[in-house]
């Protein structure tokens, strides 16, 4: 199998599988509108301290870019966010000559449509995966986020491999 073609059948599966979740979060959960103090955080609970890990699914709006940065600038932050998409787009299927680098770039591009997809759909994202990791309560991210944060540490562990092996030779 052509090796764009399934980073391109994943991008999709990845996009349909965020919007499910979002449809869903949106549909049957209550927005989080304020920060709750205990377990599940006003969500869903699916597992408390296991090894120091709580996890639960909450509804939470977020606005802004990541973390909630930049509320205020959303028409800003929506063209940011298309151009990036264009242009990661334009360089996946015309200038990438690495096919190593085809799946973590389709993780990366399917990330940020539906995360912009959100923003016609709802005005806003749709967060909903609500972690605590040994304490530190980690923002509350989707599938698109997920994919947007697998596909950058892969290309970060490639490229790092990458300068390894030209160094070498």
């Amino acid at each position: 199998m052509n090796n764009r073609f399934f980073a391109s059948v994943l991008a999709l599966a990845i996009l349909c599988v965020d919007a499910v979740t979002k449809y869903f979060t949106h549909l049957y959960l209550p927005v989080m509108k304020y920060p709750w103090t205990s377990y599940p955080y006003g969500g869903i609970p699916v597992f408390k301290d296991f090894f120091g890990i709580e996890f639960s699914i909450s509804h939470q709006i977020n606005k802004g870019a990541a973390w909630g940065m930049f509320p205020d600038y959303q028409m800003a932050l929506l063209y940011v966010r298309i151009a990036f998409i264009v242009g990661l787009l334009l360089y996946f299927l015309f200038f990438n000559r690495d096919r190593r680098l085809n799946i973590p770039f389709a993780l990366i591009i399917a990330g940020a449509v539906g995360n912009v997809v959100d923003y016609f759909i709802y005005g806003h994202v749709v967060d909903m995966f609500h972690a605590v990791l040994w304490g530190y309560d980690f923002p509350v991210f989707n599938v698109a986020d997920s994919a947007i944060c697998i596909g950058v540490l892969w290309l970060f562990i490639a490229s790092c491999f990458e300068s390894k092996q030209e160094k070498e030779t």
